[in-house]
């Protein structure tokens, strides 16, 4: 007798993030995609942008330039929330691309601070946290509301605290807001999850909407990756 089972009984394995429901599967595929689409956009547009003395120079010797290139990025974000419920789907995958390219071009000074083996390091435990806080803010049955909420109060005095502390250049401050923002961003990671997989349940049988959703979790994820990769890349490059 064979140990093996027969052709007939053996099925495929698929991953369905515990759940059995296609719509919530294909779902978190969208999205998944889609902000791996946002981040390749990100590094490729950082990376040309790192090569150009030029565009280095005119965005990172002017303090003022840069913070409204900042504040430019989160107008665009918060549109693309706001909007792509409105809008079709292929309509705010495009808007979020174009916030991937502004954050790119932001974040190219990585390429100069620091070697590719410590971008590399850090994208790849960057990788391993924010799987490892997704998959839990989709398997926890603990209602994550709450302290989303709360996180979501501490980032944006972060951002505020960044912004003041680009003119105010202190190191001290710059560490404190470094640490705070890993803290903040791993807990919003579980907190967004959580969050879309309700929605996906909710809209069950409801592509369309949920096509649309999709753009916005894509958003809302990669934002959560980003924050928690240059605060790695940043903590990894100081010792060095």
């Amino acid at each position: 007798m064979s140990m093996f089972p027969s052709e007939q009984a053996r099925k495929p394995i698929e991953l369905e993030y515990g759940t059995t429901d296609k719509s919530t599967f294909n779902f978190f595929n969208t999205v998944y995609a889609w902000m791996a689409v946002g981040l390749a956009v990100t590094a490729c547009v950082g990376i040309m942008v790192s090569r150009s003395p030029q565009v280095m120079k005119f965005m990172f010797a002017n303090q003022y330039v840069y913070v409204a290139a900042i504040l430019g990025s989160v107008a665009i974000a918060w549109s693309v929330g706001s909007v792509a419920l409105r809008v079709s789907a292929m309509a705010g995958l495009g808007m979020f691309l174009v916030y991937a390219a502004l954050v790119g071009v932001l974040t190219s000074y990585i390429y100069v601070a620091y070697s590719m083996d410590t971008i590399g390091a850090a994208f790849l435990m960057t990788a391993g946290v924010f799987g490892g806080m997704s998959v839990y803010g989709f398997i926890t049955k603990r209602d994550l509301t709450s302290i989303g909420s709360i996180l979501v109060m501490c980032f944006w005095g972060l951002l505020l605290a960044s912004i003041v502390n680009i003119f105010l250049a202190s190191n001290a401050l710059s560490w404190v807001i470094t640490y705070a923002v890993l803290a903040v961003f791993i807990g919003l990671t579980a907190y967004d999850t959580q969050k879309l997989k309700n929605i996906a349940q909710q809209l069950d049988g409801d592509p369309a909407t949920l096509q649309r959703y999709a753009v916005i979790g894509s958003l809302n994820l990669y934002v959560d990756f980003i924050n928690i990769f240059l605060a790695i890349v940043r903590i990894l490059g100081s010792r060095k």
